[in-house]
């Protein structure tokens, strides 16, 4: 089966069924620890329709990471309480058993992590590592998986192939290795691709290198893929949507254009004053987030920004210290914010969108 006739065929499991590829509800992680009950993600929901890309952003510790390893059924059963609904192309996730989720990674659905170098095994060749999750699913051989190796190192762009098969990971450089990872989350064609920082530990010119190929490659394969980052320049060249995450919620979410270019968030103000703005007005100086993010063990009452909110004194009454804001509208572009649509706009356009040129 060719991989966009697989991807059509997943996303679209009943006849036709409209549903999105993959569908989040009411998603809620939480790890048991000695100091108390970690509240990683709290009611999160999302959707990413097959062959476009969803770029999730926020600081370290916001759910990120966090939420994509429970799409991928990685977290420990033992310490790890799931709630809420994952379906992908309408099979539900959560709760379903380990054998059919090892069925799923790395066939239907694949993770290039964060540090190939610590990702990839050092005692085993690149070619046997990326061959060995061809044979696992497809039962194929080892000059057959061997074969296919050589093939996706064809396709991520890694030179003499025939010869860098039989390399392991120390013998190539940080690029290489990420576009290895690459070849290896994709080599059964699946249909949702989850990107952990693909490119944080890379130089400029490998970034844009690393990401142009993730684009070819999901226009060529009509793959699914989730970018996880705390870049929002990334983001911006790569994907169609955005959710920007805080403290395990999302506090924003929409297109990419609606939410980079008209931000109606305090948190996602902060992000973006926090980067340099080569457009921008070059005499203003950055803007970081004040303040840190909150314990997941004792999260604030209220709207969990709200110690770190410059705004919060605009709302009317106690609401930002007492009541969570729901993330509304339902669709389209959606923020959880007290603010009013008004206050939102004025506050955009005589403070934010100075700085942002």
């Amino acid at each position: 089966m060719t991989t966009l006739a697989k991807s059509e065929e997943a996303a679209a499991p009943n006849g036709g069924d409209s549903s999105p590829f993959l569908s989040v509800r009411d998603l809620s992680v939480r790890f048991s620890t000695e100091d108390g009950v970690v509240r990683a993600v709290d009611n999160l929901s999302f959707e990413v329709e097959q062959g476009t890309t969803l770029g999730i952003v926020g600081e370290s510790g916001s759910g990120k990471s966090v939420t994509n390893l429970a799409i991928l059924g990685l977290h420990n059963p033992e310490s790890t309480d799931i709630t809420g609904s994952i379906k992908l192309a309408g099979q539900e996730l959560v709760g379903a058993p380990a054998k059919e989720l090892e069925k799923l990674r790395g066939n239907t659905m694949s993770m290039i992590f964060q540090d190939p170098l610590t990702a990839l095994s050092p005692f085993h060749t690149i070619g046997k590592q990326i061959g060995e999750t061809f044979r696992k699913h497809t039962g194929a051989s080892k000059k057959e998986a061997r074969d296919r190796a050589i093939e996706m190192l064809t396709k991520v762009g890694i030179p003499q192939p025939t010869v860098r098969v039989d390399d392991y990971p120390h013998q190539f450089s940080g690029g290489m290795r990420q576009r290895a990872m690459i070849a290896m989350s994709l080599v059964c064609n699946p249909a949702l691709v989850i990107a952990d920082e693909p490119t944080t530990a890379l130089d400029v010119t490998v970034q844009a290198q690393i990401l142009d190929l993730l684009k070819d490659l999901q226009q060529e394969m009509g793959t699914a893929i989730i970018l996880i980052t705390h870049d929002l320049g990334v983001v911006a060249n790569t994907a169609q949507n955005i959710m920007v995450m805080y403290a395990g919620r999302a506090v924003e979410r929409g297109t990419v254009r609606e939410v980079l270019k008209a931000p109606q968030h305090p948190y996602t103000w902060g992000l973006l004053s926090s980067m340099p703005n080569l457009t921008g007005p070059v005499d203003v100086p950055l803007r970081p987030v004040r303040g840190t993010p909150p314990s997941l063990i004792n999260l604030p009452t209220g709207c969990p920004f709200n110690p770190r909110c410059d705004h919060r004194e605009k709302v009317i009454g106690d609401k930002c210290t007492t009541e969570r804001p729901p993330l509304s509208p339902a669709t389209g572009h959606a923020t959880a914010c007290h603010l009013t649509v008004g206050q939102k706009q004025d506050i955009f356009i005589d403070q934010i969108q100075p700085r942002l040129g």
